[in-house]
């Protein structure tokens, strides 16, 4: 690199000497060719203007005088900005590329600005898109689940349905065989003893008595049962009397069938003022509470309390027999469930609740409440009733 930049020096010697021996007029491609040999070898205004100096110092300072020095050195000075001119032309076009370069940048820094604002409302549309996935996704799951209870629900109902034709056809083979085992055989015996008081009738007076004794008693057995399974389909006395009445009846009913001792306490006024579908639901809890524990419980004892409290009136079934799993009950498809499920259907038709409890040696307690609608409970609870009736049924 030394060794280029001592020739270019010597070159420019060359050239400024000729320059100034021959005038300006066909010095200029010299110069401008001496700058751009300098401008490739990557130098500067500055050094060029050294090389320039050191000409001078060789060709004009020694021999001349003052006047031709001055002329000279004018003369030398249009040739240095001969030679300078491709370097500045140069440096112009750099600082017009520097210029653009700069509006380029700060067009650039614009769109940097404006893609950061928009990057920051595209992560905020993102985030909104997250929530609404979220909820979406949230939904859908709301949604599947309450699908899956709605099946859940109708595979319920459909197997209620079921049960509900099973238990009908049920209970007209129950009531079927009861009359024709009892009720039809009955009749029968009454035939067969008119058949003997007509062939008999030329017998003594005695034995015609007793016969016709016997066909009466038969005749108010059939009668006796008839208004018993009367009183078990619709008790007459449930209607006519109320609902305590017809649990007295039928409680002492169960009692002579089964030997349960049964209880029937009532800390409730005006309970003969409910409704008929609201006196009906509670006797049919009751009555199938009772059947299920002649059933299933083996119990020795049960008490059936009633009271009024906040607006609302609560019957409690309880027994001292043995208990069972309330959950897998309910839960099972076998026919013991169905009546658990029309306590609570019959209970839920006119506004009310129903609730099982059973643990080992507890016996089992089943807790019905239903609204008195416009009638309210005075003084806050059980407390603050009077007692109507307590009575117990022995065998």
């Amino acid at each position: 690199m030394a060794r280029k930049l001592n020739g270019l020096s010597q070159r420019y010697v060359v050239a400024l000497r000729k320059h100034l021996k021959q005038g300006s007029g066909t010095s200029s491609p010299r110069a401008q060719g001496l700058g751009r040999r300098a401008m490739a070898l990557g130098l500067e205004t500055l050094d060029l203007a050294r090389f320039h100096e050191q000409a001078l110092i060789t060709l004009v300072l020694p021999g001349y005088s003052a006047g031709t020095r001055d002329r000279m050195i004018r003369r030398a000075g249009t040739f240095f900005a001969e030679a300078i001119t491709p370097i500045e032309k140069t440096h112009r076009t750099a600082r017009v590329a520097n210029a653009h370069l700069n509006q380029a940048i700060q067009a650039l820094n614009q769109r940097s600005a404006d893609l950061a604002a928009s990057n920051r409302r595209l992560q905020r549309e993102i985030a909104q898109r997250k929530t609404v996935e979220e909820s979406l996704r949230k939904s859908e799951h709301h949604y599947t689940r309450l699908l899956e209870q709605s099946r859940h629900m109708q595979e319920q109902m459909r197997l209620l349905s079921r049960q509900l034709l099973w238990a009908q056809e049920e209970e007209r083979k129950m009531i079927s065989r009861e009359l024709h085992d009892q009720i039809a055989q009955t009749l029968t015996g009454i035939n067969v003893q008119l058949a003997s008081l007509k062939t008999g009738a030329r017998l003594d007076n005695k034995d015609l008595q007793e016969k016709i004794s016997s066909t009466q008693r038969l005749v108010e057995k059939s009668v006796d049962i008839v208004h018993r399974f009367a009183r078990e389909l619709r008790p007459a006395v449930l209607d006519d009397l109320g609902l305590i009445p017809a649990l007295h009846s039928f409680m002492k009913n169960f009692t002579t069938r089964t030997g349960v001792r049964t209880s029937l306490v009532t800390f409730a006024m005006r309970i003969e003022k409910l409704d008929a579908a609201r006196r009906t639901a509670l006797f049919r809890v009751a009555q199938e509470a009772l059947t299920n524990v002649a059933r299933h419980a083996k119990a020795s004892r049960v008490v059936v309390s009633i009271q009024k409290c906040r607006g609302r009136l609560w019957m409690k079934i309880k027994d001292d027999g043995k208990s069972f799993d309330v959950e897998r009950t309910l839960h099972t498809n076998r026919g013991k469930r169905l009546g658990l499920l029309g306590m609570r259907e019959r209970l839920e038709m006119v506004g009310g609740s129903f609730t099982v409890e059973s643990a080992p040696q507890k016996g089992t307690t089943i807790l019905a409440q239903i609204p008195l609608g416009k009638t309210r409970a005075r003084g806050g609870g059980a407390a603050g009733n009077s007692l109507m009736e307590s009575a117990e049924t022995k065998p």
